[in-house]
């Protein structure tokens, strides 16, 4: 019975997910960044034509890195703010309560919608993150390593600040989830790129602020493992003198124990959301 519950209220929920007009706007980014980059790819290819094949290819993965980051504030924009109207613009509105007074678990009704956004994200992923591959191939003449762990890592990170906002969502506004999830992952991202500058001046309290934050948070640890699986091969011993810090590169892939420490915070993270949304007041 309560699996049943799950996964219909997450098909309510990508239905609902489709109607909003986040979707809309998700799609027009979308579609903006991929023309962009199919220009700025076939640009590149006909502006360094005098570089060789393995040249070429390092460059088209440098600019990769950075067009998937695009990609990857985009989902994230998309999924901070539809989790907000999920569970608080619904608390707002009334329409929880008449759900609620069913006998139905509230742990159920905020797993099927975790489901639901999870699986949105990670189809958003997906289509718009295999485009960008595809792209890539035909102007660049260049295929990741290991595309579908980069993508697999990139859903992650959309999942773990889903979470993250599904549970601001339980104690303040819609909007202000939205605007608090996004504002964290910038400001883990940013932390990340001071932890790696302070990696390559050899100043380990200042590369200790990345590390931290990566725990607190694993958007940036999570983007930086995709990072490692789409860039050229070339790169995965250890970059290149000078490269250091460079933040739309990654020198080492995700190791087992940070991949379980964010298994363990998503949990951690939903097990608080349900806990909250048990002791509101609808």
């Amino acid at each position: 019975m309560t699996t049943r519950i799950v996964l219909t209220v997450a098909a309510l929920t990508l239905q609902e997910a489709a109607r909003r007009r986040v979707l809309r706007s998700l799609a027009v980014m979308t579609v903006i960044l991929l023309s962009l980059s199919a220009w700025g790819f076939a640009r590149l290819d006909a502006e360094f034509g005098t570089l060789t094949s393995g040249e070429a290819r390092l460059a088209a993965s440098t600019v990769l890195n950075l067009v998937m980051f695009g990609l990857s504030l985009i989902a994230a924009l998309g999924t901070a703010f539809l989790a907000g109207p999920t569970m608080a613009g619904e608390i707002e509105s009334g329409t929880a309560l008449a759900v609620l007074a069913r006998p139905i678990r509230r742990s159920a009704v905020l797993l099927g919608k975790w489901l639901g956004l999870v699986v949105f994200a990670s189809g958003f992923v997906a289509v718009a993150g295999l485009a960008q591959l595809v792209i890539v191939r035909v102007t660049m003449d260049y295929w990741p390593p290991a595309p579908v762990t980069g993508l697999v890592l990139l859903a992650a990170q959309s999942t773990v600040l889903l979470t993250l906002g599904l549970l601001l969502s339980t104690v303040i506004s819609p909007m202000a989830s939205g605007i608090v999830a996004v504002g964290l992952f910038g400001a883990t991202w940013i932390a990340g790129v001071v932890g790696g500058v302070g990696h390559a001046l050899g100043n380990e309290g200042v590369e200790r602020v990345g590390a931290v934050s990566r725990v607190l948070l694993p958007t940036d640890g999570l983007w930086r493992g995709a990072m490692h699986a789409i860039q050229h091969p070339a790169l995965g011993a250890g970059l290149p003198q000078g490269f250091d810090g460079h933040p739309f590169l990654s020198d080492s892939p995700l190791t087992i124990a940070y991949v379980a420490w964010s298994c363990l915070w998503l949990g951690l993270i939903l097990a608080l959301a349900a806990i909250a949304f048990h002791r509101r007041d609808l």
